[in-house]
């Protein structure tokens, strides 16, 4: 069944500026218990950094996550965006082409306002899917 985004993507995108070190996104990402960050410059969408960016762009090339920034290592501009009012059929497309399983959702332009997963596209069109158990699961846990 397609769905709006709106009604399946998580509303309370974690977000850092270009600027922040990676130390300090790892460690909200951990406290947040988020696998990405959103990277924002005056309320504009920037990049998104994931967790497999912090390993293979930043600690497999040996650099210092207390020096390095987010900006140097984030998937860069342009970012494959959703809007809220896109469906879920053109999200899973989107995943699909540009080999991705997180979009950001942005209005107004580009003003971030949430994320979409992988995890909320199966959990949207089979609850007892087993993506969608693995999506609701704590983290953490085998």
């Amino acid at each position: 069944m397609t769905r709006r985004i709106r009604d399946v993507m998580s509303p309370a995108a974690v977000a850092v500026e270009p600027m922040t070190t990676v130390a300090r996104a790892a460690r909200l990402m951990r406290e947040e218990d988020v696998g990405d960050v959103l990277v924002t410059y005056d309320c504009d969408l920037f990049g998104v950094l994931t967790d497999r960016d912090i390993v293979l762009r930043s600690v497999a090339d040996g650099r210092d996550p207390d020096a390095t920034t987010v900006g140097a290592v984030c998937t860069p501009p342009p970012v494959v965006t959703l809007e809220p009012d896109d469906t879920t059929d053109r999200a899973a497309e989107l995943m699909r082409r540009h080999a991705v399983r997180r979009l950001p959702v942005v209005e107004h332009g580009g003003v971030p306002v949430g994320v979409v997963t992988l995890g909320d596209l199966a959990a949207s069109d089979d609850p007892h899917s087993a993506l969608a158990d693995i999506s609701r699961a704590a983290p953490g846990h085998s």
